[in-house]
């Protein structure tokens, strides 16, 4: 196992579905992981792979160098860093960097970042692309935005997890680029799941569709990772639910709706995300979205 020179502490904050996937690399790089959430299935989960639990927010950051948030509403984000046991209220550590890899709007964003400035902290806007999937095999790409120099000491914690990790700006760009990546994941989801149906109804086997596009120039990262759960007709290894993209949808659409900016193709794909969850599929992965369309398009798989 290689360790960090300086055996960082890292406060990690929220391991639902995507936090759970990050702390093992984090741990197999030999950082000192300090865990918290609202679960205590959660912390039990990794307890074997090293993680130390906190019993609250607060608490991770008096003993982290470097605290990492990874929640799922706006509500947990600011109970997180300004509630009765919060970031704002622990001791303080002199220019303790907090690294928020959340989806969630910026102004939410920017008024928490206010509030740990008061304390001392500096905060980051740090999103990250991919799912639950990508994350366990290390291919997610981190968007840094805020102040540069902050950026900069905790890049290498960044690429500990993530594959690629970029520097684009201001604070609040890292979540305008996450965005744009959503809007093509969410299409890109959306377009596997048409054209493996109609393959299947033009009498293609899904399992070879999936085996000749995948590594072509039809390709995508979303037809090679979901088109396989498509192929094996089997959602139940979950990435991502829906829960996810379509809380983000409604950041999306109010983004560009600000910025009188149109994204139909985009609208026009989310269907497909609602016509899925009405069917019950809210939680697989959104892979699913391909069983909606075999739903609506009439077209039914051959027993096997």
């Amino acid at each position: 196992m290689t360790r960090p020179a300086t055996q960082e502490r890292i406060g990690f904050i929220g391991l639902g579905v995507l936090g759970s996937a990050i702390v093992p690399h984090l741990l197999e790089r030999g950082f000192e992981v300090i865990g918290c959430d609202i679960e205590p299935r959660q912390l039990d989960a990794l307890a074997p792979l090293g993680l130390k639990p906190a019993g609250s927010a607060r608490e991770a950051a008096e003993r982290a160098d470097v605290v990492i948030l990874c929640l799922p509403t706006v509500e947990s984000l600011h109970e997180v860093v300004s509630g009765p046991a919060g970031l704002d209220k622990a001791a303080g550590r002199a220019r303790q960097v907090v690294i928020e890899i959340s989806t969630l709007p910026v102004s939410e964003k920017e008024r928490a970042r206010d509030r740990l400035a008061a304390s001392g902290r500096t905060m980051l806007d740090c999103p990250v692309s991919g799912n639950r999937i990508q994350a366990q095999r290390k291919g997610l790409t981190a968007f840094g935005s805020g102040e540069r120099a902050a950026y900069d000491r905790v890049e290498h914690i960044l690429l500990a997890f993530a594959r690629k990790s970029h520097y684009v700006g201001e604070f609040g760009s890292g979540m305008k680029m996450k965005l744009v990546g959503n809007i093509l994941n969410l299409v890109h989801n959306a377009a596997a799941a048409e054209v493996m149906v109609l393959g299947m109804k033009s009498g293609l086997d899904p399992k070879l569709i999936h085996e000749v596009i995948s590594g072509s120039a039809s390709s995508s990262a979303m037809f090679e990772v979901r088109g396989a759960m498509m192929a094996r007709n089997d959602y139940r290894h979950e990435g991502m639910n829906f829960s996810i993209p379509l809380k983000d949808a409604r950041i999306i659409t109010a983004h560009a709706a600000d910025l009188l900016c149109p994204i139909p193709v985009y609208q026009a794909a989310l269907q497909h995300y609602y016509a899925a969850v009405a069917q019950g599929h809210h939680d697989e992965d959104a892979a699913a979205v391909c069983a909606a369309v075999e739903r609506y398009a009439n077209c039914v798989r051959p027993s096997e």
